[in-house]
């Protein structure tokens, strides 16, 4: 078992009218070389959680930090215009906070970041480290 001890969350960069899963991320993942989709979890537009990576194997999904990390995305994250824009639905903001509950219980998380914290890229449109209090989950 690989250590894990931060969770990653990112976006998929398409607009509020795609719905996209694992399986589409999957293939865009494979056409820029990966050999499977990077992230460990999708978060559908309904708030479906669909498994990618499994968590015992290293993602692809942040340069530097994918060894210790566990990656998330929302799939959403842009505007009709193709501008960073948080418009994640109530459905997939709730399946994340039970995910990070989850993870957080049965892994030493010791941060929850933003891909936005690693790179210059906007991903996943919001905060990351604001909106989710790791002391809160811990307290569960």
């Amino acid at each position: 078992m690989r250590e894990t001890n931060r969770v990653i969350v990112h976006c998929s960069a398409t607009k509020p009218s795609l719905d996209v899963g694992v399986l589409e991320i999957g293939r865009w993942h494979v056409q820029r070389g990966f050999n499977e989709v990077g992230y460990h979890f999708v978060i559908r537009r309904d708030g479906t959680r669909e498994e990618g990576r499994p968590v015992s194997i290293q993602g692809a999904h942040t340069i530097g930090y994918n060894r210790d990390s566990i990656g998330i995305c929302l799939v959403g994250g842009v505007d009709d215009n193709g501008q960073p824009d948080c418009n994640f639905t109530f459905s997939q903001w709730a399946e994340l906070k039970f995910l990070l509950e989850e993870l957080s219980q049965k892994y030493p998380i010791q941060e929850i970041t933003g891909h936005r914290d690693y790179s210059s890229k906007a991903c996943p449109c919001f905060d990351v480290k604001a909106f989710f209090n790791l002391a809160e989950f811990r307290k569960q």
